[in-house]
C-alpha cells in the first residue's frame, strides 16, 4: 500500500478543497473584525499597595513599629517576591509584589490571602494606627481622561457636575469604571480665637463635647400604639450653617453664648489640598475612564465620543468637557501604521515570489516573467493570514503592537513552505511531469522536511511561550501568532497549494535529453558550482574561516549596547517635578503653576495637564506610577508632533534646570514594556539608617564622577525640619496637664480638630474647629497657645513647654525588610542604561569591598532598575531553552535518522550571530529584549534551511549518486529555494526596521539570516565533507 499523500487526497476531492478554502477565508475575515484592539497586550499587575497611618509618629517609629510588622506578615503570603516600602512621619506604604511565575488566575486569591493575614495580625500594631488600607487595582488603565473646565463655579459645584458626568459615562458599553481626580472635599470651619476662649473661661474640650452632643444621630425609641408603631425623632441636628451659628454654648460660670458670637463660621475646602489637577493652566476635575477587560478600545472611543457629545448639551453654559488623554486615537494610529507595514511587507513578499518563481530567459526583452507560480503563492498569503486571525480569536489574542509585529515576522516565514512546494512543482513540470504527478511528487519529496523545518522554526519561539514572567506574558503573542501562522502555512502548502498549482501552472516541458542538468547549467549556476567545489576541496580553510567569523561575531555582540525595552512612539512627554522632602503643598502648587505657564509658551507644545501632589494616573499600561505625596507634581506635555517631541525632550531639561532650580525636574518619554523608573539604579542595603546614608552618598559620588550620568539622586531625599516640644513633666503633673492634652491643644491650634459631621444630601462634611489664620501661620504662635489645666483654668503653653528645632529622616525606604537607599540617574544621549551600569559596576564593587574591610562590614550594593528587570525577563526566557534545544534535536533526529547529521545541522544554528552583531553595529541599534527573542527564533530559521540541504544530499546518495557529486549538486539544486525563502523573510522585515519597538529585532534577524544563508550554502557542504571524510573522485581513481 502506498504511503498516504495529502496533496493527492486534496486533488482527488476538489469540491471539499474549494469549499474549505472559501469558508476558511470568510471566517478569517470575519474574525479579523471581531478581534479586540488595544495599545498593549494585557498583562497582570502583580503588585498591591498597603497603606497605614499612625499620626504623630516619626519615620523611624513607623518603620520599626508598623512597616516591619506588616512586612513580616507579607513574607508568609504565597508567591511573595519583592516587599518594598517607605515610611514617612505618620505614614507607611508597602509595595508588595508577587512572583512573576504566579498564574494570572491565582492573583486575586493572593490578594485575598494578604487581607486575611494582615487582618489576623492587626491587633499587634500600636494603638492609634489607622488602617491598613489595601489597593490592588493597579492595572486599571485610564486610557481616556476628560477634564471638566468650569470657570467661575465653586469646586463644590464642579464636583456636582462631575458626579453627573461620571454617572452617565458609566452607562457607556465597555466602560469598567470612571475615577475622579482633583476633587476637593468640603469642610465647615469654626474659628475661635484663643484669647476670647480664655476671657470667657471656656475650655476647648467643653465646646467640642457640646457640639458633638447636639448633632448626634440617636435612636429615641418608638411608641407601640394599638394599630401601628410610631417612630420618635429628635430635632436639633444641624441642617444649615445658620443653625450652627445659633447653637447655644454654656460657659463655665453658667452664662450662655451663641456659637456665632464667639466664632467665625465659614465653608471652605480641605487644607492643605489633597491632589489638584490643572489643564492648560486652569484648575479642573479630571475623569479617568477605564475599559473592561478584553474590550475594543477603538469601539469604546467611538461610543464615548457619542456619549460626551450628548452630555455636553446637558451641562450649564460655560462648562466644557475637554479630552485630555485619547488612547483610542493613539491605538487607531498605531494599528493603522502596523496594518500599513503589513501591507507593505505582503507586497514585498509577492514581488519576491513573482520574480523568483517566474523569471525565465527568452521573450522580447531577453527575460520574461511567468506570473502563474507567483500567483499560487499570492493566493496562499491571504489564506494563511485569514486562518491566523481565526486562531488568534480562538486563543483570545487581540490586535496590539505585539501581535501585529508578530504577524509581520510570521509573514516572511509563512510563504517559505509555499515557495518550496511551488518551486518543486515547476521544476518537475519542466522536466516533463504532468501537473498531478508534479503536485504529488512535491509532497513526497518536500512535505516531511518542510514540516520538520516548520516545527524547528516554531520551536525557536517556544521559550517565549513558556516564559513565566511579566515580560513573558507581555510578549506571549509573539509565540502564539508566529507558531499558529507557521503550522497553518505548512498545511496550506501541502493541501491547497497543489490544488491551486494544478489549476494555474502551465509549464512547457524542456526537451527530453538530459533535462535534469540543463536547468542548472547556466553561467550563474556554473560559478556557484565552482565556489561550492572550492569550499569542499579546501574544507578546512572554509571551516576555519567560518569559526573565525563566529568568534568575531561573539566579540561584536559584546560591543553592542544592551537595552531592556525602547521608549514608546507615543507623542506625550512626562515632566516630573520633585521638591525637597517636607515641602508644603502650596509651595509645590506655586512652582508647578509657573512651570505649566512656561511650558504653554514653549513652541511646539499643544496641551499641558498637571497633577499637583501626585503622579498622573495610569493612562498608558507600562507607565511607572508616582504615588500621592505633597512634594511631587507631574505634567503630561502633548507636543504637536513627533519632531517637536524630540526637540522638546532635548531642550526641556536645561530650560527647567535654569528657570526652576528649586525643583528637581525630570523629562522622560513613555516607556515600552514593563515599567522601570530610571535607566541606571543601584540599591545600597544595610541595617543602620545613619551609616546607610553615608554609604549612599559615597555611591552617589562615584556615579556623579562618571560623565555618562545625569541628575544623580536617591529616594531617601532630604531630612525634614521638626520642632520638638520639651515638656517640664514635674510642672505639668502638678497642674494636671498631660502630654496628650498638650498634643490635642497644639493640633487644634495649628491644624484644627474634626468635631462633628454636617450631613447634606448624600455628603458628609467635616466640621473642623481651629484658630484664625493669624494665630497659626508661624512657629512663634506656639508661644501664645493656651492649655487647659485640671481645674479648668487656661495657662499659656510656654509655662511648661519649650520648643526645640531638630532634623529627622523624611522618608525611609526598605527592601525585603532591610533599609535600602536606591541611588539612581538618567544618562546622556546615545547611551543605554545597561552600558552605563556595566561601566559603573566594577568601581562600585571596589567600594563595596572597601566597606567589607571597615568597622561596619554588612553593607552591600545591588544592581536595580532596568538591568534587574531585564535579567529577570531573560532568565525566564532561558528557562525554556533546554526544552527548545531538546525538541529541535529530536525533530532533526526524526527527519535525518542520524546523530552525526543532526549535530551538523544543529551547529549551523548559532552562525547567525555573525550577521546579528554586524547588522546591529553597522546600524547602531541596541540589542534589547525584543531583539533577543529574534535571535532565539533565528536559530530555528537557519536550521530549517540546513535540514532541507542535508536531506537532499541524503536522498541523492540513497539514489546511488557518488557522495562528492551529491554534496555539490544538492547545494546547486537547493540554492534557489533556500535563497528564495531567506529573501522573502529578510525583505518582509524591511518595513519593520522603521519601528522603534521592532526595529532592533528586524535588523538582527535580517543580518543573521543573510550571513547564515551564505554559510549554509558554502560552509555546510564543507562541514559535511569533513565530517563524513568524503574524498574527490579523481583522487580515488588516480
Amino acid at each position: 500500500m502506498d504511503k498516504f499523500n495529502l496533496s493527492k487526497w486534496a486533488l482527488d476531492h476538489p469540491a471539499l478543497t474549494r469549499y474549505l478554502m472559501v469558508v476558511l477565508m470568510l471566517l478569517g475575515v470575519a474574525a479579523y473584525f471581531q478581534l479586540g484592539q488595544d495599545e498593549d497586550p494585557p498583562f497582570t499587575f502583580r503588585a498591591m499597595v498597603v497603606r497605614t497611618y499612625w499620626p504623630g509618629a516619626t519615620a523611624q517609629q513607623v518603620a520599626e513599629q508598623v512597616t516591619d510588622k506588616l512586612e513580616r506578615t507579607l513574607q508568609e503570603v504565597p508567591y511573595a517576591d519583592k516587599i518594598r516600602s517607605y515610611s514617612k512621619p505618620g505614614e507607611s506604604q508597602i509595595i508588595f509584589q508577587i512572583k512573576d511565575s504566579s498564574k494570572p488566575g491565582d492573583v486575586p486569591q493572593v490578594w485575598y490571602a494578604v487581607r486575611k493575614k494582615i487582618g489576623d495580625m492587626r491587633y499587634t500594631l500600636p494603638q492609634g494606627v489607622q488602617g491598613p488600607f489595601f489597593n490592588d487595582d493597579f492595572g486599571d488603565v485610564y486610557g481616556v481622561i476628560y477634564a471638566i473646565d468650569a470657570p467661575g463655579f465653586s469646586p463644590a459645584e464642579v464636583k456636582k457636575f462631575s458626579d453627573d458626568v461620571r454617572q452617565q459615562l458609566l452607562y457607556v458599553p465597555d466602560v469598567a469604571k470612571v475615577e475622579q481626580f482633583g476633587v476637593q472635599d468640603e469642610k465647615i470651619f469654626i474659628e475661635i480665637p484663643q484669647k476670647r476662649l480664655a476671657q470667657m473661661g471656656l475650655d476647648l474640650n467643653a465646646v467640642l463635647a457640646q457640639l458633638g452632643q447636639e448633632n448626634a444621630v440617636e435612636n429615641a425609641g418608638m411608641v407601640q400604639a394599638p394599630l401601628d408603631n410610631i417612630q420618635l425623632r429628635i430635632e436639633g441636628q444641624f441642617q444649615t450653617d445658620a443653625q450652627l451659628r445659633a447653637m447655644p454654648i454654656r460657659g463655665s460660670s453658667g452664662q450662655q453664648f451663641k456659637l456665632g458670637d464667639i466664632a467665625n463660621i465659614q465653608r471652605g475646602y480641605v487644607e492643605p489640598a489633597s491632589v489638584k489637577v490643572h489643564h492648560q493652566g486652569k484648575p479642573v476635575i479630571a475623569l479617568g475612564v477605564s475599559m473592561a477587560k478584553g474590550g475594543d478600545i477603538i469601539a469604546l472611543g467611538k461610543s464615548l465620543e457619542a456619549a460626551t457629545a450628548r452630555i455636553e448639551k446637558t451641562l450649564p453654559l460655560g462648562v466644557t468637557l475637554v479630552q485630555v488623554q485619547d488612547q483610542p486615537k493613539a491605538v487607531t494610529k498605531s494599528v493603522g501604521e502596523f496594518v500599513h507595514v503589513l501591507i507593505e511587507a505582503v507586497l514585498i513578499v509577492l514581488v519576491v515570489s513573482f520574480v523568483a518563481l517566474g523569471l525565465h530567459k527568452g521573450g522580447r526583452f531577453g527575460w520574461h516573467v511567468d506570473i502563474r507560480p507567483g500567483l499560487v503563492v499570492a493566493i496562499t498569503i491571504p489564506l494563511v493570514l485569514a486562518m491566523t486571525f481565526l486562531a488568534m480569536q480562538y486563543l483570545g489574542i487581540g490586535l496590539h503592537k505585539i501581535s501585529l509585529g508578530s504577524l509581520i515576522i510570521a509573514l516572511g516565514l509563512l510563504v517559505d513552505d509555499a515557495i518550496i512546494a511551488v518551486e518543486m512543482m515547476v521544476r518537475k513540470m519542466e522536466e516533463g511531469y504532468d501537473r498531478v504527478r508534479a503536485a504529488t511528487f512535491a509532497y513526497e519529496v518536500t512535505a516531511m522536511p518542510m514540516l520538520t523545518g516548520t516545527l524547528i522554526t516554531a520551536a525557536g519561539f517556544l521559550p517565549i511561550g513558556m516564559a513565566k514572567s511579566t515580560v513573558g506574558e507581555y510578549t506571549y503573542a509573539i509565540f502564539a501568532v508566529t507558531v499558529a501562522a507557521l503550522v497553518l502555512s505548512w498545511w496550506v502548502s501541502v493541501y491547497f497549494v497543489p490544488y491551486l498549482g494544478t489549476l494555474l501552472l502551465k509549464v512547457k516541458p524542456h526537451a527530453e535529453q538530459d533535462a535534469e542538468h540543463e536547468l542548472f547549467d547556466g553561467p550563474f549556476y556554473a560559478n556557484f558550482r565552482r565556489a561550492v567545489t572550492w569550499c569542499v576541496e579546501h574544507r578546512w580553510k572554509a571551516i576555519g574561516a567560518t569559526v573565525l567569523m563566529f568568534a568575531l561575531g561573539i566579540v561584536g555582540m559584546g560591543r553592542v549596547q544592551q537595552q531592556f525595552f525602547p521608549d514608546s512612539s507615543r507623542p506625550e512627554i512626562l515632566v516630573d517635578l520633585w521638591f525637597p522632602e517636607g515641602t508644603s503643598f502650596k509651595a509645590n502648587e506655586a512652582v508647578a503653576q509657573a512651570v505649566e505657564q512656561r511650558l504653554l509658551k514653549q513652541e511646539g507644545v499643544q496641551t499641558v495637564s498637571t497633577w499637583i501632589g501626585s503622579g498622573v494616573p495610569r493612562f498608558y499600561l507600562p507607565l511607572d506610577q508616582v504615588f500621592p505625596q505633597t512634594n511631587v507634581s507631574q505634567l503630561i506635555v502633548v507636543p504637536q508632533d513627533l519632531k517637536f517631541r524630540e526637540s522638546l525632550r532635548l531642550a526641556l531639561p536645561a530650560l527647567l534646570a535654569q528657570e526652576f532650580p528649586e525643583a528637581r525636574a525630570r523629562v522622560k518619554l513613555l516607556p515600552n514594556g514593563p515599567p522601570v523608573p530610571y535607566p541606571v539604579q543601584f540599591r545600597v542595603v544595610g541595617a543602620d539608617p545613619t551609616v546607610l546614608r553615608q554609604r549612599a552618598d559615597e555611591v552617589k559620588a562615584v556615579m556623579r564622577s562618571n560623565p555618562a550620568t545625569r541628575g544623580v539622586n536617591d529616594n531617601w531625599n532630604e531630612a525634614i525640619k521638626v520642632v520638638k516640644l520639651q515638656v517640664d513633666q514635674a510642672k505639668a503633673r502638678s497642674l494636671g496637664v498631660s502630654s496628650q492634652s498638650i498634643a490635642q491643644a497644639t493640633r487644634t491650634l495649628l491644624v484644627g480638630t474634626t468635631v462633628e459631621q454636617f450631613r447634606e444630601d448624600n455628603k458628609l462634611i467635616d466640621i473642623v474647629l481651629r484658630q484664625p489664620l493669624d494665630e497659626r501661620d508661624a512657629i512663634s504662635d506656639l508661644a501664645s497657645a493656651y492649655l487647659p489645666t485640671a481645674s479648668g483654668r487656661m495657662i499659656p503653653a510656654t509655662e511648661i513647654v519649650r520648643p526645640v528645632l531638630t532634623w529627622e529622616p523624611g522618608v525611609m525606604w526598605r527592601e525585603k525588610r532591610e533599609y535600602a537607599i536606591t541611588v539612581q540617574s538618567d544618562i546622556i544621549e546615545g547611551l543605554q542604561g545597561a552600558t552605563v551600569t556595566n561601566q559603573l559596576y566594577p568601581e562600585l564593587k571596589k567600594l563595596e569591598e572597601a566597606w567589607a574591610q571597615s568597622e561596619q562590614p554588612n553593607y552591600r550594593i545591588e544592581v536595580a532598575g532596568a538591568v534587574e528587570e531585564s535579567s529577570k525577563g531573560s532568565s525566564s526566557i532561558s528557562a525554556g531553552m533546554p526544552i527548545m534545544l531538546f525538541l529541535t534535536f529530536t525533530l532533526l533526529m526524526l527527519q535525518l535518522h542520524s546523530f552525526s547529521r543532526a549535530v551538523l545541522v544543529f551547529l549551523t544554528g548559532p552562525l547567525g550571530l555573525i550577521g546579528v552583531a554586524g547588522a546591529l553595529l553597522a546600524l547602531n541599534r541596541p540589542f534589547g529584549f525584543v531583539a533577543l527573542l529574534g535571535v532565539i527564533a533565528l536559530m530555528g530559521m537557519i536550521q530549517r534551511n540546513s535540514v532541507i540541504l542535508i536531506d537532499q544530499i541524503e536522498q541523492d546518495r540513497a539514489a546511488g549518486i557518488p557522495a562528492w557529486e551529491a554534496i555539490v549538486e544538492s547545494a546547486v539544486r537547493r540554492l534557489r529555494p533556500i535563497v528564495l525563502t531567506a529573501a522573502a523573510a529578510v525583505l518582509a522585515m524591511i518595513p519593520l526596521t522603521r519601528s522603534v519597538f521592532w526595529g532592533p529585532m528586524a535588523v538582527a534577524i535580517m543580518g543573521g539570516l543573510i550571513v547564515a544563508t551564505v554559510l549554509t550554502l558554502l560552509a555546510l557542504p564543507a562541514m559535511y565533507a569533513a565530517w563524513f571524510k568524503v574524498e574527490k573522485p579523481s583522487k580515488i581513481l588516480g
